[in-house]
């Protein structure tokens, strides 16, 4: 890590309470190591990871907190051991921006798995110096956390693939359910969840979305090219798609039964969580072992497999839905996002907006 000498200063957008309510923030950030890249934000994403963090929902927050972690910018600065950047690069930085590098995950490129990584914000480097995230005008990252934005990919599209792009792509390149001809299902049709639709209808699957509503149905069928369109209290609906599916990728971050679900699952079938829920999840034994059935959960993905998103993603012309937002809109764009109330994703306007750095 850089020398604490001569900081650069920045603002970020900071939560300084449970409240989660942000504001301007001044702070410091390290020189560029030899290591490190310095970057000038250009745009972030708003995942419900960040209210999460931001309303100590986790009860592991620290304050104040600046959270982003969709983070694309233009590259400034490159330490005297980078090699994979230079200045005026456009890059980007997800959740997690440090590692031990040397335990069994990090030699294994599952870096994400490391007991000692480093989230982006709401973390400490190795120096003491606390993480703050992409809500703010610049970062400086070890370039091992730093990857490239493929040439013709729009920033504010770039944004949620970090995160929702990469937590979808996990999962499906990790189990082996990237094969053509294969049935799933996306549970919840959030920011993630609609790039599981087009991440998964791109490697040929039969996509059918799970909703608690029908409120999304034409959306999922018509603009995002779902096949089918299940409401989960429609019972009736529901028994008929028995055993019909191969997994389903779970991406609901709040309290929900699991039994109906798994009931969908074929034999082998796998039930894929990745929305971050902080209640018990409840389900009976039988409804796994009748069909040998497995419930697993992942996170985001690992360096290796943002690399591939992307290049999957600029590959198949897949972009996310978003609704650009300046940061002075950030506190209302996250009520709504509690309420759902965006398709599908926020990306704030970093650099169109009235931050200053020193």
């Amino acid at each position: 890590m850089g020398s604490l000498e001569n900081e650069r200063k920045t603002t970020g957008w900071a939560a300084r309470d449970p409240s989660g309510i942000l504001s301007p923030y001044t702070y410091s950030l390290r020189n560029t190591g030899p290591e490190d890249v310095f970057i000038k934000v250009i745009c972030c994403g708003i995942c419900h990871t960040d209210i999460h963090q931001a309303k100590n929902d986790l009860g592991m927050s620290n304050y104040p907190m600046v959270p982003g972690h969709e983070v694309v910018g233009e590259v400034v600065e490159v330490g005297s051991d980078v090699t994979k950047f230079t200045a005026g690069d456009i890059v980007g930085v997800g959740y997690v921006v440090g590692c031990c590098k040397n335990c069994s995950p990090c030699n294994t490129d599952r870096e994400q798995y490391c007991a000692k990584k480093i989230w982006t914000y709401n973390d400490v480097y190795t120096d003491g110096k606390p993480t703050q995230g992409g809500f703010s005008g610049s970062m400086v990252v070890d370039q091992k956390f730093v990857v490239k934005i493929p040439d013709g990919l729009a920033p504010e599209q770039a944004a949620p693939l970090l995160c929702a792009g990469v937590t979808v792509y996990s999962p499906l390149n990790h189990f082996g359910l990237k094969e053509s001809g294969l049935r799933g299902a996306i549970l919840g049709l959030g920011g993630v969840g609609h790039m599981g639709v087009k991440m998964a209808k791109a490697m040929g699957h039969h996509v059918t979305v799970i909703s608690s509503t029908d409120k999304k149905k034409t959306e999922a069928l018509d603009h995002l090219g779902a096949d089918e369109y299940l409401v989960s209290s429609d019972t009736e609906a529901m028994q008929k798609a028995g055993e019909s599916l191969d997994y389903i990728i779970d991406t609901v971050p709040a309290f929900h039964p699991l039994e109906p679900y798994l009931s969908l699952l074929r034999i082998d079938g796998k039930l894929i969580l990745t929305g971050v829920i902080n209640t018990p999840l409840q389900f009976l034994t039988p409804t796994v072992m009748l069909g040998r059935k497995s419930i697993a959960g992942t996170l985001i993905g690992s360096m290796k497999e943002q690399e591939e998103m992307l290049a999957f993603c600029k590959e198949k012309n897949l972009t996310s839905m978003i609704e650009v937002v300046k940061m002075d809109y950030i506190n209302t764009a996250i009520e709504r996002l509690e309420k759902n109330d965006v398709r599908y994703r926020f990306v704030v306007d970093v650099a169109g907006s009235k931050i200053d750095d020193q």
